[in-house]
């Protein structure tokens, strides 16, 4: 019998009792009080979490962990669409979950899906520095090195608190926080080189680059090479938070903040309204008073804020693209307000700058 077959069979002739349904998985479950992680509504989840690990090491995204499988068919398998991946949180929130389980607990078996975790975590970095959206990698886009919402900036906050021993991460052992440490020194050195550069000077990120040439690179129909207002902001968030920063990455923060203030976009809001056909639908207009945004997508070389729908043609009217991908898909936010209004002076400050 295969061993992911073996280990279902296992847990439906032991089956673990439900979690509380009133528990919702996701990153509240972190902020709460260290006591609660020994309670046995905790030991519920962190059981359900273990069911849905792969063989491999990794998690699936987008599904509930609090929810505890009650059949083989509840938990996708190691080859399907979800798994093994670092997108929405899959792998690194129930790694950090984990965490807070042995600290509390020091159960073993806790500890020995989040070694078979990390240790995957680990293996899936490329010898350049990045981490793909799934591993065992698969073909296509999802290879590109993934900074698209977050993935592996996230994947670098964890190996950087495991590597200092931050709480919850005492636990881990010297080898471990070795390794942790190396791999995020070398995901810094990916940051750095696929920062793009038009004319000579140093601006953003897109949200996937080339795992071979580092160069920004197709995703999705709609997600285009092209600069990134969003997913920019959560690697110079991070870039920022290193406390001995080299000039390299003062450099690229530096170019990335004056990028995105040069991207801002002025006089013109979203707004809700009813088409002709009765339909919520969504719409830019010009407001001379509304608070700046910014567009998900930049043309590169241009800096003109792009759209695309599911055709991948270029157009830079919001107005002009469908109605499934306009109401269906995030092309605006204010992603970097807060970074520009505070966050950065005061790094600024903090480092003389």
């Amino acid at each position: 019998m295969p061993a992911f077959l073996a280990i279902i069979a296992q847990l439906l002739v032991c089956p673990v009792p439900a979690a509380d349904h009133s528990v919702s998985w996701g990153t509240g479950l972190l902020k709460q009080k260290p006591e609660w992680f020994a309670s046995a509504e905790a030991r519920a989840v962190a059981d359900s979490v273990l069911q849905y690990q792969s063989p491999q090491g990794g998690w699936p995204k987008n599904t509930d962990f609090a929810r505890t499988p009650h059949s083989a068919a509840d938990i996708p398998p190691p080859d399907d669409g979800v798994s093994n991946s670092f997108d929405n949180e899959a792998t690194t929130l129930p790694l950090h979950f984990l965490a807070f389980m042995i600290t509390a607990t020091g159960d073993e078996k806790y500890r020995s899906a989040f070694e078979r975790g990390f240790d995957y975590t680990l293996a899936a970095q490329y010898p350049n520095g990045g981490w793909p959206q799934f591993f065992p990698l698969r073909k296509g886009y999802y290879s590109h090195i993934t900074y698209n919402d977050d993935a592996m900036v996230r994947v670098l906050n964890l190996l950087k608190a495991a590597a200092a021993a931050k709480a919850p991460f005492a636990f881990i052992s010297d080898e471990r926080r070795a390794k942790a440490a190396s791999a995020v020194a070398k995901g810094i050195d990916c940051i750095l080189k696929t920062q793009i550069k038009q004319d000579g000077k140093l601006t953003a990120w897109c949200a996937q680059h080339d795992e071979k040439t580092l160069e920004p690179a197709w995703a999705r129909a709609y997600e285009p090479p092209s600069f990134s207002g969003g997913e920019t902001v959560g690697i110079v968030r991070f870039l920022m938070e290193i406390e001995a920063p080299t000039p390299e990455i003062i450099a690229a923060i530096e170019g990335a903040v004056a990028w995105l203030k040069s991207a801002t976009l002025q006089g013109m809001r979203l707004e809700e309204f009813k088409n002709a056909e009765g339909k919520k639908d969504i719409r830019i207009v010009q407001d001379d008073q509304a608070p700046p945004l910014w567009a998900r997508f930049y043309e590169l070389g241009t800096n003109r804020a792009l759209y695309l729908d599911r055709d991948s043609v270029f157009r830079y009217d919001f107005n002009e693209i469908g109605h499934e991908r306009r109401n269906g898909y995030a092309y605006h936010g204010t992603w970097p307000a807060r970074l520009l209004d505070r966050d950065y002076p005061k790094w600024c400050e903090q480092h003389g700058r």
